[in-house]
């Protein structure tokens, strides 16, 4: 088994089902008393949120790398940034270490392939739908059409996630926002769903709609979990 590395902490909330998840996959693959061989290192988010109201992504990139850094040297044999947001700095952490960083976008990327999805919409924070280094790589590297939002849901989508989801806090009036937006962006012509920030799956999953989603934060996890078994 190898060693996964996490960065996480943004939010913790998050991370917390990454750690989660990944456990229950080496289990349910190894079975008894199995667990994740896993190397944390968590971020304290409130430095790294004032750092994206302020757009100082060298700052961020320079924590991120540090804290990638720590986790080679702790012996994992890859690595995890466990949010979509921060993959904006992915390619400068890349760089920072040696061993490989199992990319998000390519994890999505790969179950969305998987399922023959080909027209996708995208939710997550407004750096993750208004920036390309998310959806580029997703249309460059898997063909994949990418819809977002409109602005004014987008500032719905945004808000909840930083108001409410990375503080622990889940209100049934945002969900019901949430799935009002997906029905629209599927009724214009979405196959599948991208829960694009891994707070989303906490708010809104397959119980309460019957359409496509595809969370992030589980599929990064499971993959995670394939190849520290490969």
């Amino acid at each position: 088994m190898k060693t996964i590395g996490l960065i996480g902490g943004m939010s913790w909330e998050s991370t917390a089902s990454y750690y989660q998840v990944i456990n229950q996959g080496i289990k349910q693959q190894l079975g008894g008393f199995h667990s994740a061989k896993i190397v944390l290192v968590s971020v304290d988010f409130a430095e790294i949120e004032k750092l994206q109201q302020v757009g100082d992504w060298q700052k961020m990139a320079l924590i991120l790398s540090k804290a990638a850094q720590d986790i080679e040297s702790a012996g994992a044999d890859f690595f995890l940034i466990c949010t979509n947001t921060m993959h904006k700095v992915a390619e400068q952490v890349q760089q920072a270490v040696n061993i490989p960083l199992l990319h998000i976008a390519d994890a999505t990327g790969e179950k969305l392939t998987e399922n023959k999805i080909t027209k996708v919409a995208l939710l997550g924070t407004k750096f993750t739908m208004q920036q390309p280094f998310y959806k580029d790589r997703l249309m460059a590297k898997y063909k994949l059409t990418v819809h977002t939002p409109s602005d004014s849901e987008q500032e719905i989508i945004h808000r909840v996630i930083y108001q409410e989801l990375c503080l622990g806090v889940v209100e049934q009036k945002s969900r019901n926002e949430y799935l009002n937006i997906i029905d629209r962006l599927t009724n214009k012509g979405a196959q599948g769903i991208i829960l694009g920030c891994t707070e989303i799956g906490l708010l809104v999953n397959k119980t309460h709609t019957t359409h496509p989603l595809f969370d992030t934060a589980f599929i990064h996890a499971k993959m995670a979990v394939k190849k520290s078994l490969s």
